[in-house]
């Protein structure tokens, strides 16, 4: 088991009825060892960093005002699992 746990939020459905997963984008950048050489990032410059990294695993920006800083990924095989095993994944370098 991994020691960092990522906080996700479900939200609404997409428009196929897949089911939508949010996490903040501070947890995925303990999972990608990129982001710790760049100390002097902005925070807008860390997120823009973080979406692209989420976009390789099928993450999108979440546009929301309530949720800012949120990074979705549709579970398509309705499962958070197979979200999660993607992200360590590519932490693993597989």
């Amino acid at each position: 088991m991994q020691e960092h746990q990522i906080e996700w939020t479900r939200v609404k459905n997409d428009v196929n009825g897949n089911p939508r997963h949010v996490c903040h984008f501070t947890d995925l950048e303990t999972f990608n060892t990129r982001f710790h050489a760049r100390v002097n990032m902005t925070i807008s410059e860390r997120y823009a960093r973080a979406v692209k990294w989420a976009n390789k695993l099928g993450g999108r920006k979440f546009h929301n005002k309530s949720f800012g800083g949120g990074i979705v990924f549709t579970a398509y095989d309705c499962e958070l699992e197979g979200i999660v095993a993607r992200i360590y994944a590519m932490q693993e370098g597989k």
